[in-house]
């Protein structure tokens, strides 16, 4: 069964420096429908103005991940993780028992667009950590590519939940498959282009949850990037 999000139809936040994205329910945007999806909570597509960002907030008990598309964010929290992160590279943060943070663009001229994603971890109470690391373009190129997973396999960034986050690059006629363990599902998120996923097409920004497959097929229609979630 595969449930299509549409990009269009996803909550809206707008400020004069803020243009956000929501697949699912978060601040002043609430859809009793989406919620989330098993463990993922959040997906929110942001654009911030230069000079600009989310200053010094709190969070808990959230596995925080940030995937960057253009420009560059600069990070900063309480447990002294700090860094610029810019396409090609992935930022994870366990905000734990507790942890403040800012999120800025570190270009005065230029606009950042990012995905912010927030999964549910295996318990609460972790101690808050934070990891960067970069992943070149050409290592997603025409296959799936592991960027965060709960025991950091493949030198994937460790996430504190039973996830695996998936990226690929797609050329158009390219394909690639995922096989889904039994109770397994997937979220799929068009970050760019189009696709098709067991033959149900999906546009930029759309998402798809995806329960009771047990082989996802992925064709791209055009040249496309996208996130795969592996899900319990």
């Amino acid at each position: 069964m595969i449930t299509v999000r549409p990009a269009g139809e996803r909550g809206r936040t707008r400020a004069g420096w803020l243009d956000s994205s929501h697949s699912f329910s978060f601040g002043d945007y609430y859809d009793p429908r989406y919620e989330g999806f098993r463990d993922l909570r959040v997906i929110n597509e942001d654009t911030v103005a230069p000079g600009t960002g989310f200053g010094t907030h709190s969070h808990r008990d959230m596995e925080i991940i940030s995937v960057a598309l253009s420009g560059g964010l600069a990070h900063r929290d309480s447990t002294g993780g700090r860094g610029v992160i810019r396409p090609g590279e992935v930022q994870v943060m366990t905000a734990g028992t507790g942890v403040s943070h800012s999120e800025m663009n570190a270009s005065k001229s230029e606009r950042v667009h990012f995905l912010q994603i927030w999964i549910h971890p295996e318990r609460d109470g972790l101690r808050p950590g934070y990891g960067q690391k970069a992943f070149p373009e050409e290592g997603s190129r025409g296959r799936l590519r592991l960027l965060a997973s709960r025991g950091g396999d493949e030198g994937s960034l460790v996430i504190h939940q039973d996830v695996k986050l998936y990226d690929a690059r797609l050329s158009p006629g390219q394909d690639v498959t995922h096989s889904l363990g039994e109770g397994r599902h997937a979220w799929l998120q068009v970050v760019r282009g189009s696709v098709s996923v067991n033959g149900t097409r999906l546009h930029e920004g759309d998402g798809a949850a995806v329960s009771e497959e047990r082989l996802l097929h992925i064709n791209a229609d055009a040249d496309a990037e996208l996130l795969l979630f592996d899900l319990r």
